[in-house]
């Protein structure tokens, strides 16, 4: 079997062993850790057992494009889906991380059908209400996972692009948040929004003696 296929089989065969203990099982993942700007975005999902999704991947390892085709595919393949976000409040009150874990639970307290297991990408347990796994690179083990980090990628991309229309000085449609050389450039120039994250800008502020 090519690599590619059987990375794609395994990814289908980890939520099966985990299905032979607990029948309905969510993934869950976030996105937006690292960016200078935006919400912190995650994803719970439920897959039908027998469903497979050609092109399923951990969502770091495709396009823009491939991801915003898949998208639209588990929304309506799902058993259940739900996204959730933390804003940039509750990012600078809380931490990036503990905001995350926040994102994470409202996603799948959100799903109109309860899981009995969940497998949370990571290694950071979000105190869900069931039992939980993490699993560290889970995006690239399990299809639930992955399917997971899809929604959260696509739905945080799409509010970088609202706060494209709203800041288009930032240029957040190009870089999303992320702290690239014009996204840097654009803040020396104008100054931060109340969409950056403060917190994230005091090591840069700090290294510019301000």
């Amino acid at each position: 079997m090519p690599r590619a296929l059987k990375v794609y089989q395994e990814l289908y065969d980890f939520d099966a062993a985990v299905r032979e203990h607990f029948p309905v099982i969510c993934g869950v993942d976030e996105a937006g850790r690292g960016p200078l700007a935006g919400d912190v975005y995650a994803a719970a999902v439920i897959l039908p057992p027998e469903l497979v999704i050609p092109g399923l991947n951990d969502s770091k390892k495709l396009s823009e494009v491939r991801r915003e085709e898949l998208a639209p595919v588990i929304r309506e393949q799902a058993l259940a889906w739900c996204v959730a976000s933390a804003s940039v409040e509750e990012i600078e009150r809380l931490n990036i991380l503990q905001a995350a874990l926040l994102a994470m639970r409202r996603a799948v307290e959100g799903l109109k059908l309860h899981p009995d297991y969940a497998l949370v990408d990571g290694n950071q347990l979000p105190g869900l209400q069931i039992e939980t796994a993490t699993i560290p690179q889970g995006d690239a083990k399990s299809a639930s996972i992955a399917a997971a980090s899809v929604l959260a990628k696509t739905a945080r991309d799409a509010s970088l692009r609202e706060l494209d229309d709203k800041y288009p000085q930032y240029g957040f449609a190009a870089h999303k948040g992320y702290g690239t050389k014009a996204h840097y450039a654009a803040i020396d120039q104008y100054g931060p929004c109340p969409a950056h994250r403060p917190s994230f800008l005091k090591k840069y502020y700090e290294r510019l003696g301000k």
